[in-house]
């Protein structure tokens, strides 16, 4: 009996797999076709944010490109490096946002940012000792490739997801992103254990090896998004007359003047900001942090392992933890968490607590940003979703400036890395502080009265 061809387009949607790998996509909640094909673009993507910038390139940064470097300047580089990144792509971004809604190009920008940073990571293959500013250079670009990828990647989610699907779905990209980050990391980490078992010469080549299994699992996966997601209608421009770029920042000046109409949701927006850089800070920095402090290859490659596999279930268990006590107070707990990660960062001398702190990391990483959407989706209009997720999308972006450029402030002031991790806790303090003040209940009043006025405005009852 032959295969049908819809069987064979669910398949090739789903990365392939056939029926079964349609089940268990189809339990996570991706129960139509291009809701795979957009999930697996995070199972791609996952492959360089563990390999490059969480695990294998702040090592051989740090022992190999930069080894002619003081070990303070080698986290310095790597936190101005991951900010200026940053700072690109935040800058950019708005723009961008605005010209793929009105020309309708966001798959097109999506490919090109996705192919400048496949191609940015496999040639970080011909870095050797000593080429750490080859290394810094290919590390900006392979970072603004993947953040901008990110930024057209989530803003697909609306069109194939409607209010009721769309936590559940962008939950979904989120364990998959981990299961293939964490599968990559897996297979690579062997490879450096082992490298005669695979033909490397050595465990240099076998980490400049996985550099390019990250840009072609990156690039390999990303072409079910490409090929079955369709390029959402265009949104006509509000000022039809002026050019493509002044019409983007007036667009962008008119969605800045909407939020701030919304007062709760500004009170969390500022909240999510300061929380989010912290531990955004966390991942980008722990690994150089660790190294720099004597923590082995093995112990903190592994101890990533382990946040990739059980920030899946702690993700799933936080949603049930929120269904009790409410999402804010979840939240909470998270960010008390992670400001104890950050004090007790400060104290760690031995491997084993790179062990404990990466488990606590996994704990309330998925949580923490899946809680802290589904709450910003209460606060905003239902018609207005795919505008203010854009919004909070590109301002995370700006927020995620400081912390690393703050790390590596620090740390060349200092001679060490050490004391800048404190530092890390005010953004949860903060954070938390402005959380408390927001009144959910005002701000999803607010919310919905716009929406009614919308639907009224267009004729809907």
């Amino acid at each position: 009996m032959t295969e049908s061809a819809e069987t064979r387009d669910d398949a090739a949607a789903s990365g392939g797999g056939g029926s079964s790998s349609r089940n268990w996509l189809g339990a996570l909640g991706l129960e139509r076709p291009e809701q795979r094909a957009w999930a697996l673009y995070h199972w791609a993507s996952g492959a360089f944010a563990t390999i490059v910038m969480a695990a294998m390139l702040p090592i051989y940064f740090h022992d190999v490109a930069a080894a002619t470097l003081p070990d303070n300047l080698r986290t310095a580089y790597w936190g101005y490096m991951t900010s200026f990144a940053l700072a690109l792509v935040a800058v950019a971004a708005p723009v961008l946002g605005i010209l793929a809604d009105n020309q309708g190009i966001k798959k097109r920008l999506l490919a090109g940012f996705t192919a400048l940073g496949v191609v940015a990571t496999a040639l970080l293959y011909f870095v050797h000792r000593g080429d750490w500013g080859f290394a810094l250079i290919l590390f900006l670009v392979g970072n603004i490739g993947y953040f901008g990828g990110t930024l057209f990647y989530d803003s697909l989610l609306p069109s194939l997801a409607g209010p009721s699907e769309i936590d559940r779905v962008s939950t979904a990209g989120f364990a998959l992103g981990y299961v293939g980050g964490g599968l990559l990391l897996a297979i690579n980490l062997v490879c450096v254990l082992k490298p005669e078992l695979v033909g490397y010469a050595d465990k240099g080549a076998a980490v400049r090896g996985a550099f390019v299994s990250a840009a072609v699992w990156w690039g390999v996966f990303s072409v079910p998004i490409l090929r079955r997601v369709k390029e959402p209608p265009r949104a006509p421009s509000q000022y039809p007359s002026s050019g493509a770029v002044v019409a983007s920042f007036l667009t962008l000046r008119d969605t800045f003047r909407q939020v701030r109409h919304y007062k709760q949701l500004l009170i969390f927006l500022v909240a999510f900001w300061f929380y989010s850089d912290g531990f955004g800070t966390i991942i980008k920095m722990a690994t150089i942090y660790g190294r720099e402090i004597g923590v082995g290859t093995t112990d903190l490659i592994g101890s990533l392992l382990l946040v990739q596999f059980l920030g899946i279930p702690a993700t799933f268990a936080f949603g049930q933890i929120a269904k009790r006590i409410g999402a804010r107070p979840s939240i909470m707990i998270t960010l008390v968490i992670y400001s104890c990660i950050c004090a007790l960062g400060y104290f760690m001398t031995e491997s084993w607590q790179f062990w404990v702190l990466a488990g606590l990391v996994a704990l309330v990483q998925g949580g923490c940003q899946a809680l802290s959407l589904s709450l910003y989706a209460s606060l905003i209009p239902l018609s207005k979703a795919s505008e203010f997720y854009g919004f909070i999308s590109v301002s995370a972006r700006f927020a995620g400036i400081v912390g690393p450029l703050l790390f590596g402030i620090v740390a060349q002031i200092t001679g060490q890395g050490r004391l800048s991790i404190l530092f890390l806790i005010s953004f949860f303090v903060i954070g938390m502080v402005l959380l408390a003040k927001v009144d959910l209940v005002e701000g999803a009043r607010v919310a919905t009265e716009t929406e009614a006025k919308l639907r009224a405005a267009r004729g809907e009852t």
